[in-house]
């Protein structure tokens, strides 16, 4: 029976994919269609009638009534739209928010998700990247075996109890499609728990006790947590002995570079696939649709309308973006968003390089504040996770996690990079690996290298390794644990790097 369900899925994918096509076939006609749909269905609000909708006939008028907005500029309206104001943002009322991991600063994000921003983009993103899925693995079971999520939890919002707040994997997982629950491990309220020691032995039992898991989808870090202990409780070597069915990871919101050899060793099996998505608070926004190439392919019929920030524009006042038919293969932007839950124009701080404009595939590069630049050297998270993997392939070892931090001039003194990192596997010469990262992360930012020129501007970085454990008890105490929190990776400051280094100290 579960092979003829899987088979009727296998169907309705393969039609799926058929408007993916036209998607991909029509790019700039789809998205200009979707953002008059967007004015036209908001023309009412409080938004758009304080910037003229009805008057708006083109893009290049929207993006000239419409100036680009932060998270601080729209908060006053989405703080009403919580309160359980209508017609502010989007038209109707809204009852669910997702909340921002915040992993660039303390502060929570509340992101609206309007019913239409639910079904027509998240899950619609959800169902996309299945049939990507099974576009490139025709022995796909999702449907004749179980897949598991590690996700958040959900709380009503004390000011009105009718407003509901929680991750965005948790807001899906909710109000997941009923033909999906049966083929979904372990069940709703146990993915929904807030307890997240308690939720993660939970999974751990209910993977521990189901063989026919083919797929996980969850940030690596909190994934890498459940794998261990599942082992421990099954006295397993590896996860294909527990899961011997399993096919696919499915990964985002961090890059899955420095995590790819642990994986590899959970999993020893070139059957496996790490499909990456991209989708965040405010948006499912890209999967990825060749499991030979390492980017993924933007949605662009998914309920979000797309423009461009070029690097010189990030931090300008009075930032100029551009539509999607302008951008050019290998550039850093920024992203620009105009959503179906009434984000718009908005900055998410996300920074993606096209790799095609033909079809429109993307990598995520960092995030507008993750970046050290305190010498002039730009680099970003791609460079760094990059630097990490080749170091890892030439020394043996094995990074579970890390951040960066410049260091300062002081007197005399010359400034450099501050690392932190956390090893599965240890080099076998700590300072050969130290030099060899140095030397990998000049040869990826030109910049960095030429800062790094005879030491006169930039030192050698610097190295510190911590115990196993230190990242994740680090999270914990900044209450920062589970779910979709994520382990920040650059700033352009040195409080992560004093942070993790000050709690080690008073754990000794």
């Amino acid at each position: 029976m579960k092979k003829w369900i899987n088979r009727g899925f296998k169907w309705y994918y393969a039609q799926r994919y058929r408007s993916i096509q036209r998607f991909i076939q029509y790019p700039h006609q789809v998205q200009e269609r979707l953002l008059r749909q967007f004015i036209d269905f908001t023309k009412h609000t409080e938004w758009g009638k304080s910037h003229q909708f009805r008057a708006i006939k083109n893009i290049d008028q929207f993006a000239q009534r419409v100036p680009i907005q932060n998270y601080e500029s729209l908060f006053p309206f989405i703080n009403r739209m919580m309160m359980g104001e209508k017609d502010v943002l989007w038209s109707g009322q809204v009852q669910w928010f997702s909340k921002s991991s915040g992993t660039t600063g303390s502060k929570s994000k509340y992101i609206p998700v309007t019913s239409q921003n639910l079904k027509k983009c998240h899950i619609r993103g959800t169902w996309d990247t299945m049939a990507l899925f099974y576009n490139n693995r025709p022995d796909a079971r999702q449907f004749e075996c179980k897949s598991m999520i590690m996700g958040g939890s959900l709380y009503q919002y004390e000011p009105h109890p009718k407003t509901t707040i929680g991750d965005v994997s948790a807001i899906m997982t909710y109000n997941m499609p009923w033909v999906g629950r049966p083929f979904f491990a372990p069940d709703i309220k146990t993915a929904l728990l807030a307890d997240w020691e308690e939720k993660l032995e939970k999974l751990a039992l209910a993977g521990a006790n189901e063989p026919n898991i083919v797929m996980i989808g969850g940030v690596p870090t909190w994934t890498i947590v459940l794998f261990r202990r599942i082992l421990e409780l099954t006295g397993k070597s590896n996860m294909l002995e527990v899961w011997p069915h399993f096919q696919a990871y499915i990964h985002g919101g961090v890059s899955f570079t420095p995590y790819r050899k642990q994986f590899e060793a959970f999993f020893p099996s070139d059957q496996i696939n790490y499909q990456e998505i991209y989708n965040a608070s405010e948006g499912y926004f890209a999967a990825q649709d060749d499991f030979s190439r390492n980017d993924m392919l933007l949605l662009l019929n998914n309920g979000i309308y797309y423009e461009f920030l070029p690097i010189e524009e990030w931090h300008k006042e009075q930032p100029e973006a551009i539509p999607l038919q302008q951008v050019e293969k290998g550039k850093q932007y920024a992203l620009v968003i105009t959503t179906n839950s009434g984000l718009w124009r908005y900055t998410p701080g996300d920074t993606v390089m096209f790799t095609s404009t033909y079809p429109y595939r993307i990598k995520v590069t960092g995030r507008m504040k993750q970046f050290v630049n305190a010498f002039g050297e730009e680099v970003i998270v791609e460079n760094t996770d990059k630097a990490i993997a080749q170091t890892c392939q030439q020394t043996g070892a094995i990074v579970l996690e890390y951040t960066v931090a410049p260091i300062y001039f002081e007197g005399s003194g010359q400034g450099g990079h501050e690392w932190v990192i956390e090893f599965e596997r240890p080099p076998h010469d700590m300072e050969i690996f130290n030099s060899q990262l140095d030397l990998n992360l000049q040869k990826i930012n030109s910049d960095y290298e030429a800062k790094r020129a005879k030491s006169i501007a930039l030192k050698q970085l610097r190295l510190h390794p911590v115990p196993q454990g230190t990242f994740i008890e680090w999270m914990r105490f900044r209450g920062k644990y589970g779910g979709q929190n994520k382990v920040p990776r650059l700033a352009n400051h040195r409080k992560y790097v004093e942070e993790i280094l000050d709690f080690l100290g008073n754990m000794v």
